[in-house]
């Protein structure tokens, strides 16, 4: 096993896990089995209680893992399914070292960071690079993101243990990758003193960096790599400089050209194969047609829908038309905002902030015949909004939301749930879908697999008033609705799990393929009128 420490420096957000997946993705170009580990240091056991407009997007796993969101990049760059494993946090590691020490298996001893803590991370770091990837291989490389800025405290244990690894691994077998920032100043000219001031950081704690990948708005000067080279002692060569790009699936194309790949199969001592192109011919594919979508969203922040963002890319490259999205308050936007998009998307969430303006979109897509695509609590709005205004229900809504008729409620199972943690309806189902639907038609078969993230599902007493309405239910879990449709809509579907989640660049998500076309369609149709 071989493996890639992905550390960061100077400041947090400069795409550590953007540039991990990268690095991933020129190892597989060339035809090596690779899986990735996230390590983040904080103390909750995993993604799935936070606040995703402080954190991000919670990615969900196959096998239910809430996870951090660069573990969602890393399986739409490398083409596999991680599992929970494959997350390392500090509330994982202190638990299980704690649980140990509970039942006695240090025989007494003092258990303290070093060596029990940092023993605990090796061995989480080793288990799951040996987890077998998509079910049936196990990797040759395994890539370490290691989260948070070299100095912060909380990413100390961490970082020992790398640096122990690194001590019991032949030179060959570990390389370290540092991330930092190279700003420019007002004169135009590349300042590398922050670089080597997290550089002297990191050697500060025993590790020195076998390459640099400098984040920077413009290809670094040849003089640039040469001084920072100076002052880190890693050769220019593997001074790799990481401009700004507008799409993040380019950024391997850049890497190769500044020669990555040559230095870690050089480091690594690997055979350095000729790439196989047809990943770059994919993300490259041309632009011909363009389409706006709307997503009517409650927290504001773009990272939280970055799997729906990079779906409706993936779906719109293999339809060669870019999708622009207009973002819109679900508490203040107009219906008039909707006028001129060509499709309108309501995404996942929770809670009762901006129900009301989701569900006057999604009467407006439905009356208006608006391409439109609900996703998970945007399948449960689908439904409360068609018992409202086509069964005739006018206080339908869901017992999330308080008093009222619960056409959408609690699932069984759920109902004596206390801990938030963990909980929920998670990861992969089979969901079973009706011939001759337009979801089954969009998949191509009639049994699939999809992600879940949810605590309510469709009342099953009003199951039926519902389909005698005209609401087609046409995906099921057993005796749970999963997906719902319109027939005589231009497109109109909801799924009660996450498509989005399973989606890549060379395996766009169906339901998104759909809802795309739809929207390519409806834009030509009204540019001709």
């Amino acid at each position: 096993m071989k493996y890639i420490v992905v550390t960061g420096g100077v400041m947090s957000g400069l795409g550590k896990g953007i540039t991990t997946a990268s690095i991933g993705r020129l190892l597989k170009n060339r035809g090596y089995q690779v899986t990735a580990v996230k390590i983040d240091p904080y103390l909750n056991i995993d993604a799935g209680t936070m606040n995703p407009a402080q954190h991000g997007e919670v990615f969900v796993l196959s096998d239910g893992g809430e996870v951090d969101l660069d573990l969602g990049n890393y399986e739409r760059f490398l083409n596999i399914s991680l599992r929970s494993i494959h997350n390392i946090t500090t509330g994982k590691v202190y638990r299980d070292v704690i649980e140990k020490e509970r039942r006695g298996d240090f025989l007494g001893a003092t258990v303290q960071i070093i060596p029990h803590i940092t023993d605990e991370i090796r061995h989480c770091i080793g288990r799951a690079a040996k987890e077998q990837i998509n079910g049936d291989r196990v990797a040759e490389i395994c890539l370490v993101e290691v989260g948070g800025t070299v100095g912060d405290i909380e990413s100390m244990p961490f970082l020992e243990a790398v640096r122990q690894m690194h001590g019991e691994l032949a030179p060959e077998d570990m390389i370290l990758v540092h991330v930092t920032l190279v700003p420019v100043d007002t004169m135009g000219d590349f300042k590398t003193k922050p670089t080597q001031h997290s550089v002297k950081a990191l050697r500060e704690l025993g590790l020195q960096p076998d390459i640099i990948v400098a984040r920077s708005r413009e290809v670094l000067s040849p003089q640039t790599k040469k001084k920072i080279s100076t002052f880190t002692d890693v050769p220019a060569k593997a001074v790799i400089s990481a401009k700004d790009v507008p799409d993040i699936y380019q950024i391997p194309m850049e890497l190769e050209k500044e020669g990555l790949a040559d230095v870690v199969c050089n480091y690594l001592t690997l055979d350095n194969r000729e790439p196989d192109t047809a990943w770059y011919r994919v993300v490259s594919q041309e632009y011909t047609n363009r389409a706006t979508v709307a997503i009517v969203s409650k927290y504001g922040i773009e990272d939280v829908y970055i799997s729906i963002k990079e779906s409706l890319k993936h779906a719109g490259r293999a339809l060669s038309t870019e999708v622009n999205i207009r973002w819109l308050d679900a508490e203040a936007f107009e219906l008039r905002d909707l006028a001129d998009v060509d499709g309108i998307l309501i995404p996942g969430g929770f809670g009762k902030r901006g129900i009301e303006g989701k569900i006057r979109a999604i009467q407006y897509a439905r009356e208006n015949n608006k391409p439109y695509l609900g996703l998970c609590l945007g399948f449960q709005l689908s439904v409360i909004e068609y018992a409202r205004h086509v069964l005739g229900i006018p206080d339908a809504t869901s017992e999330e939301m308080g008093p009222g008729a619960h056409v959408i409620a609690i699932l069984p199972e759920q109902e004596e749930v206390s801990d938030l943690g963990g909980t929920m309806r998670l990861g992969n189902c089979d969901v079973v879908l009706k011939e001759g639907t337009r979801v089954a038609g969009l998949y191509g078969r009639t049994a699939i697999v999809e992600r879940h993230r949810h605590r309510y599902e469709v009342n099953p007493k009003f199951i039926a008033d519902l389909e005698n309405a005209g609401l087609v239910f046409s995906g099921t879990c057993g005796n749970r609705m999963e997906v719902c449709e319109l027939p005589d809509h231009p497109f109109y579907l909801a799924t009660q799990f996450h498509p989005e989640f399973r989606s890549s660049p060379t395996n766009p998500s169906p339901p998104y393929i759909g809802f795309v076309a739809a929207c390519k369609k409806n834009k030509s149709t009204s540019d001709t009128r």
